[in-house]
């Protein structure tokens, strides 16, 4: 029986580096305060002439190549972001261009920082139910800059962001190959929307001269609340979907969650009892990248070498709407890794 999986990932790092010294200076606070808070030691930042669609599509090539797929091959592309490169068209249809996927249906997701793996569930599901015999793949991109809509003199949010981009693609798995996702799973919590937010450039406030003056154009969170949800729902999801894919905690062999605050996802880490599992850490030199996160801490782990065929992979985000998305994948047959410098710009 063949399997939608991951034949391929990607991620696109600007080469800006951001130092807690740097950041700490507008914020009021210092280099050892974050550290002891979040775990964050730096983070990147795109150039000025760099959008979100333009990281995306560095991470979507670096993926396409490892995979070995052309973008003619690609059928959908599904871009989670928050930080679109502007409120219309949808960013994946720049991706699209940029790429050269001319056969592609592309269309973005915002679920936040949960987006990315909310958009993979859609395109495995989809890909499911096309014919076997077909050759069709999906792309799957978490693309955020953060960098452009943040107050970098609140201290809750400027010390976390960073900017970047990661990718994966999907496709049919051949017959009897080991791997593919076993079971996603899909949390909305809408009586909790007001944890995290960008109060003004929609319709229900329009920008204005006095929004911008007020400053309602920044991301907005509560991080005490934002801690409390993931400690309190976090766990209740990650076990819920290792029942209905009738996996046990000790089967998982890594864990790959949203990189939101590395102090957080540690005290988090014992409730999850994922006894035989690596908590894979990227947040100390990439900060927290938004919907990129997971596939950038994915692309990581893989292109070192720590992912073997047949480990059960967990994927967890967490971001604002509330929203929680988890994913079980059998890793499977990519192509070899690429050194580490490919997720960094040139």
């Amino acid at each position: 029986m063949s399997h939608i999986g991951i034949l391929g990932t990607g991620s696109m790092l600007p080469s800006v580096v951001v130092t807690n010294e740097e950041i700490g200076r507008g914020a009021g606070v210092t280099d050892e305060w974050i550290i002891r808070k979040t775990g964050i030691r730096e983070r990147r930042r795109a150039q000025d002439n760099q959008a979100t669609s333009d990281l995306a599509a560095v991470a979507a090539e670096r993926a396409l190549r490892q995979a070995g797929v052309s973008p003619e091959e690609v059928a959908y592309i599904v871009l989670a972001t928050s930080t679109p490169d502007q409120p219309q068209p949808p960013t994946a249809s720049f991706v699209q261009h940029l790429i050269g996927a001319g056969n592609a249906v592309a269309f973005d997701v915002n679920a936040v920082c949960s987006g990315f793996v909310y958009a993979l569930s859609l395109v495995e599901r989809v890909l499911r139910t096309e014919p076997a015999t077909e050759r069709r793949y999906g792309l799957v991109i978490g693309a955020d800059i953060y960098s452009r809509i943040l107050d970098y003199s609140d201290r809750r949010t400027a010390i976390l962001f960073g900017d970047g981009a990661g990718a994966v693609v999907l496709g049919r798995t051949a017959e009897g190959e080991v791997g593919g996702i076993l079971a996603t799973s899909l949390v909305s919590r809408g009586d909790q929307h007001r944890l995290i937010g960008v109060p003004a450039g929609g319709s229900r406030m329009p920008a204005t001269a006095d929004t911008v003056e007020q400053g309602s154009h920044f991301f907005q969170m509560d991080g005490r609340g934002v801690r409390g949800f993931v400690q309190e729902n976090l766990p209740k999801a990650v076990h819920r979907l290792l029942a209905d894919a009738g996996v046990g905690v000790e089967e998982v062999r890594h864990f790959v969650p949203h990189q939101a605050n590395g102090v957080m996802l540690r005290e988090v880490w014992p409730e999850l009892k994922l006894v035989n599992a690596d908590l894979q850490l990227t947040v100390e030199l990439h900060g927290n990248t938004g919907a990129a996160s997971v596939p950038i801490a994915l692309d990581v782990v893989h292109r070192r070498g720590e992912l073997a065929e047949g480990d059960n992979v967990l994927l967890s985000a967490f971001g604002g709407g509330m929203a929680i998305g988890s994913a079980l994948v059998s890793w499977g047959r990519t192509r070899h890794a690429r050194p580490a410098r490919a997720l960094q710009s040139t």
